[in-house]
C-alpha cells in the first residue's frame, strides 16, 4: 500500500506548482546562476589571442584536456577565466572525504557534528585553490610550450608575467564557481557544484546531435546508424533510471517499548543500500588516469624530439580511444576505484555498532562483529553489481568510436553525471512540492478547528 508522501506525490500537478512561490523563486534563481556560468565561460584569461586559442586546442584531441573540455562547457577550449571549472573543488572534496575516513584527527572533526563540517569545508577551500594554482600555472606554461611546437601563438607575449595573471584568474574563476555553486545549493534547488558541471555537458550537447544528424542527411553516416544511435541512447538513460533508483533494502529491526498503553509492536525498518554506491567517480579517475600519458606527450612535444619520443610515440598509440589496451584498462580502472570508493564511503563497523547503540539489529544476524561481516559480505556483492553495470555503460561509446568511426557523446561519464543530478533535482522539487501541500493541509486543519471553536 502506498505511503501518504507517494500519495501526495502522485497528485501533483501544475496548480500546484504555480501556487508554490518559494519554489519558484529558488528555480528563478538557480537559472540565473546557470546563465551567470555561461556568460564567465566565454570571457578568455589576459594575454590569450581566442581565434589562434581554438586553432591550437584542435590539435589536442584525444587528450585528458579534451576530456575536461567537457565538463567545462567548452570553457578550455577558450581560455576561459573559469577554464578549470569545478574540478579542483570536486578532487579537494574527495581528498577530504578520504582523510576523514583515514586520518585520525579528521575523523574526530567528522564526529563533531555541524562544527566539524565547517572546518572539513574550510580545509576543502584551501586544497581547492592550491590545487587550482598549481594546475593553473601548469596550463598556463602548456599553452607556450604547445603554441611552440605547434607554431601557433595562442599566447600573445609569453613570459612570467602571463603565468601569474593566467593562474591568478584561473583561481579565481575557480573560486566563484564554488561561490556560485553554494549558492545554488543554499538559495537554489539541487546540488549547485553537480549542476554547473551538468550545464557544462548540456551546452556541447546540442552542437553534437547536430553534427550527428547532418551526417545522416548528407549522407556522410547510415540513416539506419543514426537511428540505432539514438535508440541505444533512450536505451542507455531508461537502464541509467532504473539502476540508479535500485537499492538493496537491508531489513532492521527494533526491540518492543512499554509505553503507558502497554507493550508495542517491535519497531520493523529497512537500511536502503544503493547498487551503484560510488556514482561518477570512478570513470572521471579511471579516464583522468589513462588520458594523462598523452597529454604529457602532447604538452612535451616528444614527436619533435627523436632521442626520447620513440617509446611516449608507442604509449601514446595503445592508448588512444578504442583501442584494446585502453578498453581493457578503462574498464578494470572503473571496477578498482568502484570497490575503493565503496569501502571509504560506507563504513560497516560504524553501521553496526550505530545499530548495536540504539538496539537495532538485523533479523537472523547477531549485533556487533557479525553485523559488520554480514555488511562487508553485502557490500562486496552489491558493488559487484555496481562496478559492472558503470564498465558496461562507459564502453559502450568508447566501442562505438573505434569500430563504426561514431562521435558517440551520449554516453559514458557525461550521460552518467546528467542523468544523476537531473534526477536528483527533480527529486527536490517533488520534495518542496510536498512540503508546500503539507503547508496547506496544516493551514486548512488549523482553519477548521478555529471555526468550530
Amino acid at each position: 500500500m502506498a505511503s501518504v508522501a507517494e500519495q501526495m506525490a502522485g497528485n501533483i500537478s501544475l496548480a500546484n506548482f504555480a501556487k508554490a512561490t518559494e519554489l519558484k523563486k529558488r528555480l528563478w534563481f538557480t537559472l540565473g546562476a546557470l546563465i551567470l556560468f555561461r556568460f564567465l565561460s566565454y570571457v578568455p584569461m589576459p594575454g590569450i589571442d581566442p581565434t589562434a586559442m581554438t586553432s591550437l586546442f584542435d590539435t589536442q584531441k584525444g587528450g585528458v584536456l579534451d576530456f575536461f573540455n567537457t565538463f567545462s562547457g567548452g570553457s578550455l577550449s577558450r581560455a576561459s577565466i573559469i577554464a578549470l571549472g569545478v574540478m579542483p573543488y570536486i578532487t579537494a572534496s574527495i581528498v577530504v572525504q578520504l582523510g576523514a575516513t583515514l586520518y585520525g584527527p579528521w575523523q574526530q572533526l567528522k564526529k563533531e557534528g555541524e562544527t566539524g563540517r565547517k572546518k572539513m569545508n574550510q580545509y576543502t577551500r584551501y586544497l581547492t585553490v592550491l590545487l587550482t594554482s598549481v594546475q593553473g600555472y601548469w596550463i598556463a606554461v602548456g599553452l607556450e610550450t604547445l603554441g611552440a611546437t605547434q607554431g601557433i601563438s595562442a599566447v600573445v607575449e609569453p613570459g612570467l608575467m602571463f603565468r601569474i595573471a593566467a593562474t591568478i584568474s584561473l583561481v579565481g574563476g575557480t573560486l566563484f564557481l564554488m561561490w556560485i555553486g553554494e549558492q545554488i545549493t543554499s538559495r537554489g534547488i539541487g546540488n549547485g557544484v553537480s549542476l554547473i558541471i551538468m550545464a557544462g555537458i548540456v551546452a556541447s550537447m546540442p552542437v553534437h546531435i547536430a553534427q550527428l544528424f547532418e551526417g545522416g542527411r548528407t549522407g556522410t553516416m547510415d540513416p539506419l546508424l543514426v537511428a540505432a544511435i539514438v535508440a541505444l541512447a533512450v536505451g542507455l538513460v531508461l537502464f541509467i533510471c532504473f539502476v540508479e533508483r535500485a537499492q538493496r533494502r537491508v531489513p532492521i529491526q527494533y526491540p518492543k517499548r512499554q509505553t503507558a498503553r502497554g507493550m508495542m509492536q517491535p519497531e520493523r525498518s529497512h537500511l536502503p543500500i544503493k547498487i551503484n554506491i560510488a556514482g561518477v567517480i570512478p570513470p572521471i579517475f579511471a579516464s583522468s588516469l589513462l588520458l594523462m600519458p598523452l597529454t604529457i606527450l602532447q604538452m612535451a612535444g616528444a614527436r619533435s624530439n627523436p632521442d626520447s619520443g620513440d617509446w611516449l610515440i608507442t604509449v601514446s598509440t595503445y592508448l588512444q580511444h578504442g583501442s584494446p589496451l585502453y578498453l581493457l584498462l578503462y574498464g578494470a580502472g572503473i571496477a578498482f576505484f568502484c570497490f575503493f570508493y565503496a569501502a571509504v564511503q560506507f563504513n560497516s563497523e560504524e553501521t553496526a555498532e550505530n545499530l548495536k547503540r540504539h538496539g537495532g539489529f538485523i533479523p537472523g544476524i547477531r549485533p556487533g562483529k557479525a553485523t559488520e561481516n554480514y555488511f562487508d559480505y553485502l557490500i562486496s556483492r552489491v558493488t559487484v553489481i555496481g562496478a559492472a553495470y558503470l564498465v558496461l555503460i562507459c564502453l559502450i561509446p568508447e566501442i562505438l568510436f573505434s569500430q563504426a568511426g561514431v562521435p558517440f557523446y551520449l554516453g559514458g561519464t557525461s550521460l552518467l553525471i546528467v542523468v544523476n543530478v537531473t534526477m536528483d533535482t527533480v527529486a527536490q522539487i517533488q520534495s518542496h512540492l510536498i512540503a508546500h501541500q503539507y503547508g496547506d493541509l496544516i493551514k486548512k486543519a488549523k482553519l477548521k478547528t478555529s471555526r468550530k471553536r
